[in-house]
């Protein structure tokens, strides 16, 4: 949902290749016939949902697969995406459900290609990647046991990368200036103007400096690791594993779009999907718990990190907001989907700041604190 290497949320360089112009690539670059195609959204990629024919055996056989064009701006920077694309195809060797890719005709994880004619000579990284299965969480009703698998997945994902996964681009990852790293909320200063003068800018201003004199200054307590940045309800799939409607029991099916992959803190992963299983619940105070004692099953967090949280999830709930708010600005046409997080987010907010800190981990603790007593099946 979110994209872009710099402190810029996003410049106008989202690609806009027409259905015909993408059916065309994937032919000319990966050598398959596309017998359906449909646009999927998104922020500042463009994205496809892609069926191709392949004789197999004889026999016509369907594959399904993502085409992603990369934004000309991300698309500058090949080594970024190169390590991005590996720590996919890393992940799935592990066990994780996540995309990998289709080799283009000369056996590339990627290539740089032209847009649609008339768009100048601006270029965008392609690449066909395996299409997964499953439910957005945002169209299920969550209950305890997907939070806190959901938890359980983000802390051993961030884990997996930070032990085991080795690439000659990793130091890629080190995006000092990139605006969806959570050390980077004070560099919302520079957008906030999109908010206009309300009370929501006010929590908004709240939380910068709140997050400037508490939170900056104990970043180098945090523990580091490497964060896929964005496990937000639109980018984590599910199917339900039992066949009860009244209790569903959900297991994750697939992991999307690691293009905010950047080095940052454990804390961070846990309080971004702390805040993004916020936006559909519907008792939203009461997410954070399941979602940390999920998360502190494989990597218990420090008492630092623990104190931090708040104000984490309050950062990236102004991450969200005011760039969206901002994007939405320079792309009118794509407001819908920019604005998707706004439509409960900025009342999620006001609800944390209503009720307090105190408050709000005092139930976040005690219920994640249940689980060492009682862990799920």
């Amino acid at each position: 949902m979110s994209s872009g290497n710099d402190c810029r949320p996003q410049t106008f360089s989202k690609p806009a290749l027409s259905e015909k112009a993408a059916a065309e690539l994937v032919d000319r670059v990966f050598g398959l016939k596309v017998s359906w195609l449909q646009p999927l959204p998104s922020y500042d990629d463009q994205n496809f949902h892609v069926r191709v024919l392949r004789s197999s055996a004889g026999a016509e056989g369907a594959d399904e697969y993502v085409l992603k064009i990369t934004n000309s701006e991300d698309s500058r920077e090949p080594d970024l995406i190169q390590v991005q694309t590996q720590a996919m195809m890393f992940l799935s060797a592990e066990g994780f459900p996540s995309a990998t890719p289709c080799l283009t005709k000369d056996g590339k994880i990627m290539s740089l290609e032209s847009g649609d004619p008339g768009a100048g000579n601006t270029k965008y990284m392609v690449r066909l990647l395996t299409y997964l299965p499953g439910t957005p969480v945002a169209k299920i009703a969550t209950n305890a046991q997907i939070l806190y698998e959901i938890g359980k997945l983000a802390a051993s994902l961030d884990k997996a990368l930070a032990e085991k996964f080795h690439h000659p681009s990793v130091k890629s990852l080190h995006r000092g200036q990139f605006i969806w790293n959570l050390a980077n909320v004070p560099l919302l200063e520079q957008y906030i103007y999109a908010l206009g003068q309300n009370k929501y800018r006010a929590v908004v201003e709240q939380v910068i400096e709140q997050f400037k004199e508490k939170v900056i200054p104990k970043l180098s307590s945090f523990r580091a690791c490497i964060n896929h940045g964005d496990l937000n309800d639109h980018n984590i799939l599910v199917d339900s594993s039992s066949a009860s409607l009244e209790s569903p029991q959900y297991r994750v099916s697939g992991i999307l779009d690691f293009s905010d992959m950047s080095y940052g803190y454990y804390v961070f992963e846990v309080a971004i999907a702390i805040m993004y299983m916020m936006i559909e619940s519907a008792d939203p105070l009461g997410v954070g718990g399941h979602v940390l004692a999920g998360f502190e099953s494989v990597v218990p967090l420090t008492a630092q990190e623990r104190g931090a949280l708040f104000l984490l999830v309050s950062g990236r709930f102004a991450q969200s907001l005011v760039i969206a708010a901002h994007t939405a600005l320079l792309y009118p046409d794509n407001k819908d989907y920019l604005m998707i997080t706004a439509k409960t987010g900025w009342k999620h907010l006001m609800a944390m700041f209503e009720v307090g800190q105190e408050a709000v981990e005092r139930r976040w603790f005690e219920t994640a604190q249940v689980y060492e007593h009682h862990t799920p099946a």
